[in-house]
């Protein structure tokens, strides 16, 4: 048979688009044609190819006319994906191999000029789209370990082109890799026991995990709030299976080595001067940004006034949706990008604004222009603000920090697990009309909340997200009201929202009301 067709995956974006690779051998003038809109990457193959199939003792046809075309054509192909797929197709279609032991396969890998596999990125996908149609993955061994996270895919992985031949022709059949399998769990996360004193920031980002809101911590430098943003995943609970495998397969695509860390929710940290397209995502290519990195966890922005105001703009949008829309002339993508944010800033540029000391020198129009670059729509967008402030320092008599994570964990999940049984969702996903019937108040705290939010001239949509936190701080003392305490707490959780920086509460005294047994 002079036609055989393999069927292997692209990848475009965190999808994996089918591509069938039709090799076609004919009389004529030797020559090897690949068409499809191949990028540099893969009109490379035929040359590793041929080396490949040579240096393995296979019989590459070389006195035909050999035409190769990755169907669809519309579809840009990247990487050495291919290779694997092209090879089994020139050895079907001179007779080296059955082209019927092809038919429901899927093929992905590289090829070394020995004829060895090499692994390549955004396989995960690619197991969940072969899953879906109940093919067979063949691939490299390399991959094995994180295409076996997906239950109910056969994967036959090898070491080398001969091996799989052997295997195709029925010589000697390579054992399928037991599907399903995990990697031993994570080592342990940083521990909130850690962090001595700030009890009401500790307090805060248990509220900001139980209802997964948006936090943003501000004060002196060295007050703790990079530790404590840190210690965010080791109180989150676990991802569900289905969210593990959505943030494998993000990662896949990247080519981040996520088996070392999965399944722990993600923890993404860019540097302050990070572009769009990295944190967003984007390129010629599309792939991810870290916000979608940090699908199903933390994004961890330190310094955000340092972030450049365009960037922190294009957030206002995802924050909302859960999802980054990319437009090309050529294609759209949509990524998932439904993080948890954790910002930190310090109240000035010199970071000593409020501080008693006095040590800071800043004017107030240095101030402002530091704080501008912050919108209102962004701050709204942010459930919690909170000041924090520098507490006495000493080496004597010192305890573990109360409470730790596995106290605070364990209050988390039991929240999050009434707001799921009550709603179908956390609280921070809620929408208006979902906020009306979960956050109804009654009459008379209904009229004292208008009047303090009248008085502190917040917006509706911060109106709402105190209604969202107020019941997340109910969930987490079992109340199935929300009491006008809490909503007087939720309202201190704005504190940007209610005075300039130079009045900042840097001096507050800490909140302890939360049950944590």
């Amino acid at each position: 048979m002079s036609l055989a067709i393999v069927h292997s995956r692209a990848k475009l974006g965190i999808q994996a688009p089918p591509v069938m690779v039709e090799v076609h051998l004919a009389n004529g003038m030797p020559s090897l044609t690949l068409v499809g809109l191949p990028e540099t990457a893969v009109r490379e193959s035929k040359d590793r190819v041929r080396s490949a199939l040579q240096n393995a003792r296979l019989e590459f046809p070389s006195l035909k006319r050999i035409t190769i075309n990755l169907a669809p054509a519309d579809l840009p192909k990247e990487g050495g994906r291919f290779d694997l797929a092209i090879a089994l197709g020139l050895l079907a279609a001179s007779g080296q191999i059955p082209p019927a032991s092809l038919e429901r396969c899927e093929v992905l890998g590289e090829l070394a000029l020995s004829g060895e596999l090499r692994p390549v990125q955004g396989v995960l996908p690619a197991a969940l789209a072969c899953r879906d149609n109940q093919r067979t993955l063949l691939l490299p061994r390399a991959n094995a370990a994180e295409a076996a996270l997906v239950q109910g895919v056969e994967i036959i992985a090898a070491e080398h082109l001969l091996e799989l031949c052997e295997h195709l022709r029925g010589e000697q059949l390579l054992p399928a890799v037991a599907a399903g399998s995990r990697p031993p769990p994570a080592g342990n996360l940083p521990d909130l026991r850690d962090v001595q004193g700030q009890a009401q920031a500790k307090r805060a980002l248990i509220v900001a995990a139980a209802g997964s809101h948006n936090l943003l911590l501000f004060g002196p430098p060295g007050t703790g709030k990079t530790l404590l943003a840190s210690r965010l995943p080791g109180i989150l609970p676990a991802l569900e299976e289905e969210q593990a495998l959505e943030v494998a397969a993000i990662q896949s695509v990247c080519g981040r080595g996520m088996l070392q860390h999965w399944p722990t929710r993600p923890f993404r940290a860019p540097h302050h001067g990070a572009s769009a397209a990295a944190l967003v995502g984007g390129g010629s290519q599309p792939r991810p940004g870290e916000i979608s990195q940090a699908h199903h966890g933390v994004l961890f922005l330190d310094e955000l006034p340092e972030f450049d105001r365009k960037v922190l703009e294009m957030l206002r949008e995802p924050m909302e949706s859960g999802e980054i829309h990319i437009a090309r002339a050529r294609e759209q993508l949509t990524f998932p990008a439904r993080f948890q944010l954790i910002a930190a800033m310090n109240p000035c540029p010199c970071g000593y604004q409020g501080d008693p000391s006095g040590r800071c020198r800043c004017s107030p129009e240095q101030v402002e222009r530091y704080r501008s670059k912050l919108s209102g729509p962004l701050l709204d967008r942010i459930d919690l603000h909170l000041a924090m402030h520098n507490e006495a320092f000493s080496l004597t008599g010192q305890t573990v920090g109360k409470p730790d994570s596995a106290e605070a964990g364990a209050a988390v999940a039991a929240a999050r697990q009434r707001q799921l049984d009550r709603q179908g969702c956390l609280n921070a996903y809620l929408d208006l009309s979902d906020v009306r019937q979960h956050c109804a108040l009654p009459t008379a705290d209904a009229s004292w909340l208008e009047k303090a939010v009248a008085q502190l001239g917040l917006s509706r949509r911060a109106s709402h997200r105190v209604l969202k936190v107020a019941r997340t701080l109910a969930d987490l003392e079992q109340q199935p009201m929300i009491g006008r305490p809490h909503l007087a707490e939720a309202l201190q959780y704005r504190q940007l929202d209610r005075q300039p920086l130079d009045r900042l509460p840097l001096d507050r005294q800490p909140l302890d009301r939360l049950p944590l047994s």
